[in-house]
């Protein structure tokens, strides 16, 4: 995945509260074993008429929404079922990060292993940007800052391996193979395990 260190982007706003992974992305499309095209199927069933035809009041469908980057969301984001499909709709149709005042941990776990930033803030800010859909926001991973047109600037949770694995366009397992070198190093020098060698 490509390194991700700053989110600049004007938001699109879901208000609501509970939105969980099947909102997301509906169980129907988990046949697949790629994120490719997942973003077509993001919020299908708000974004879709049963015919198939776009809803005009969607937010995601709005002219203002091209290229947009950062989702603000109501409480609670990512709720529901563990599927990774969830966060790879939402990097595939283009999104870098979500905001809330509450995002569930498997989710967040699940978003930040596939380059997809969960960003929690207070109540204050929070409202603040559900309010004001469009608003330009800026996201600083190196210094886990969220900065608002008004000038504010907040800081925001991130555990430092997530951080690293971000900035540096790693996963868990990308991160372990980068330390292939060292891991054999410390194989090469560490004794056998005489319990291993001992017949039964």
């Amino acid at each position: 995945m490509d390194p991700l260190r700053t989110v600049r982007s004007r938001t699109v706003v879901l208000p609501a509260s509970n939105i969980d992974t099947d909102q997301i992305i509906p169980a129907r499309f988990l046949t697949t074993t790629t994120r490719l095209g997942l973003g077509r199927q993001l919020f299908t069933d708000w974004r879709y008429a049963p015919d198939g035809t776009p809803r005009a009041d969607f937010p995601l469908n709005r002219p203002e929404a091209a290229g947009c980057t950062i989702l603000v969301a109501g409480r609670n984001f990512g709720c529901g079922s563990s599927r990774e499909h969830a966060p790879w709709a939402l990097v595939d149709y283009g999104f870098r990060a979500v905001v809330s005042t509450e995002i569930a941990d498997i989710f967040r776990s699940n978003a930040l292993k596939n380059g997809l930033l969960p960003v929690v803030v207070d109540e204050a800010t929070g409202r603040w940007l559900l309010e004001h859909p469009g608003a330009e926001v800026t996201l600083d991973v190196e210094t886990t800052t969220l900065s608002l047109p008004t000038g504010e600037r907040l800081r925001f949770p991130l555990e430092a391996f997530a951080r690293f694995c971000l900035l540096n366009g790693v996963d868990e397992l990308g991160f372990l193979l980068g330390r292939t070198p060292q891991i054999e190093a410390y194989e090469r020098q560490k004794p056998a395990d005489s319990t291993l060698l001992r017949s039964p």
